[in-house]
């Protein structure tokens, strides 16, 4: 068998196993309903206890949130002289964006606690929008330019053979030019450190004296990824509530994962070490989901010696909304349906581990089997979970049998599963709670009465759940899973 059929193969095997479970609940709701509500019933009850344990986790994140914020980062940086030999390179990755959402990052990191002659800022654009680009970056230039210790201007070309266009490609380009230029300084690559944000990212004001702290005080910096918190805060009072919901769990799912370091991938906005970027020749530029796929490309050529470094502090970006209710929530389902695309790990993971000779081979087994069922278990779930639990348990109960209905399990079931539904969703309140605490200022035009909203809005998770988590999720591996004119391309996600 050679590799492009065991690739195509490994490609199917996350579809598969989604519609499987699909076909599976269907085929026993006709045969053997009472079967499918056993299934159904135990399957909720590993719900109940997996959500309860990441209730754990959440709160545990959320109070290292509200701790770490109330400290001076940077008075504690200072506290050691050799922070000052570190130099901050900062990628931000634009295409088409107008200018009102290319400054407002730049805004940001003028008000970072830190010294900004510390900080290199690359504004990436692409030969495919190059004339808006270049009026806009002059502009970026003038108004900001001089404030850094240097600011560069990067035109990535467009139609290059064996790239796939979007953010990894652009930053890879935009990467290797700036290389050369440290080169030319003469600069220590293991005392750079690497922040690639998406274009609508604006940083805490304690952001990289955080991240200096951490990288300093870290055993090994060089062999980690450094994580924040993704908050979509900037534009969260203009947006409709069914956005702020879907982005907002994205928010919740962080915290979750940020207190389980074992199991953390890098996510949209990090930082890393510009010498482990190097080692691994700068972030894939043939893949949709660079941002994440950047760690194992780490923990391959490491040989597992790699981890992603939690940081509870925020980045805060923009939900999908931009004025037209339709347009943001179709908008919504792409963003969602783009990190789902993470799927295309799962045949590079196990290419990489099994079938491969090299670095990957080298990664402890252990470790192998954990982070690829992590993966594998993660995608799965975000397509299965919600669509089994809200309504596939049903099925069976609408095509059992006069029989069937006669025993005591039918009779009890949708008592059981409404209880174990309600249970479920319980965790919601604190969510919802969580979540208004986080919310910046209200806009003064706003009534109080719009926190009830923020409150309310969460009654919808249910829904979003279906049409933006499972849905989308099983759109990407099924895509995947047929290849070809179904494979998915880079999308810009729209701002305004």
């Amino acid at each position: 068998m050679n590799d492009a059929v065991k690739e195509r193969i490994l490609e199917m095997i996350p579809g598969i196993l989604v519609w499987l479970t699909f076909l599976g609940i269907i085929t026993l709701s006709f045969a053997k309903p009472l079967w499918a509500i056993y299934f159904i019933i135990a399957f909720d009850l590993y719900w109940l206890l997996r959500i309860s344990y990441m209730l754990i986790y959440l709160l545990t994140s959320w109070f290292r949130f509200r701790r770490d914020k109330k400290i001076d980062w940077y008075a504690l940086v200072k506290q050691s002289v050799q922070y000052q030999d570190y130099y901050h390179l900062i990628f931000l990755p634009t295409f088409k964006e107008p200018y009102q959402i290319v400054e407002k990052p730049f805004l940001a990191l003028c008000q970072s606690n830190y010294d900004l002659k510390k900080f290199i800022v690359v504004l990436a654009g692409e030969e495919r929008d190059q004339d808006n680009f270049l009026e806009i970056a002059k502009n970026i230039e003038q108004n900001f330019g001089n404030k850094f210790f240097n600011f560069m201007v990067t035109v990535h070309p467009r139609d290059v053979e064996g790239e796939l266009p979007g953010k990894g490609s652009n930053t890879n380009y935009s990467a290797r030019q700036a290389q050369r230029y440290i080169d030319e300084l003469g600069f220590d690559y293991s005392k750079i450190i690497v922040s690639n944000f998406d274009i609508d990212t604006c940083v805490h004001d304690q952001y990289f004296a955080y991240l200096t702290y951490k990288f300093l005080h870290h055993p090994n910096p060089t062999h980690a990824s450094y994580q924040p918190i993704a908050i979509y805060n900037n534009n969260v009072w203009e947006s409709n509530p069914i956005v702020r919901v879907v982005a907002s769990s994205t928010t919740f799912w962080l915290f979750t994962d940020l207190s389980r370091p074992e199991r953390l991938f890098t996510f949209s906005s990090h930082s890393m070490s510009f010498q482990a970027l190097v080692d691994v020749g700068f972030w894939d530029k043939t893949i949709v989901t660079e941002d994440s796929r950047i760690f194992l490309q780490c923990l391959i050529k490491y040989d597992g010696d790699y981890q992603t470094v939690p940081m509870y502090l925020p980045v805060y970006m923009n939900t999908v909304d931009i004025g037209d209710f339709w347009r943001s929530l179709v908008n919504q389902y792409k963003q969602m349906r783009r990190w789902a695309w993470g799927v295309e790990h799962f045949p590079y993971m196990v290419k990489q581990f099994w079938f491969k000779t090299g670095e990957g081979r080298a990664v402890p087994l252990l470790k192998k089997i954990y982070y690829l069922w992590n993966q594998t278990e993660g995608v799965y779930s975000w397509a299965t979970a919600p669509i089994v639990i809200l309504i596939a348990g049903y099925l069976p109960l609408w095509l059992a049998s006069t029989n069937d209905r006669a025993t005591a399990l039918f009779q009890n079931a949708p008592h059981v599963l409404s209880w174990l539904m309600r249970l479920s969703m319980g965790g919601m309140i604190i969510i919802a709670l969580l979540y208004t605490l986080m919310l910046p200022p209200r806009p003064k035009h706003l009534s109080a009465k719009y926190y009830l909203l923020m409150l309310a809005q969460w009654l919808m998770v249910p829904v979003t759940l279906i049409l933006f988590g499972s849905m989308p999720a099983t759109d990407a591996q099924t895509r995947l899973m047929l290849g070809g004119k179904f494979r998915l391309g880079f999308w810009v996600t729209e701002k305004k």
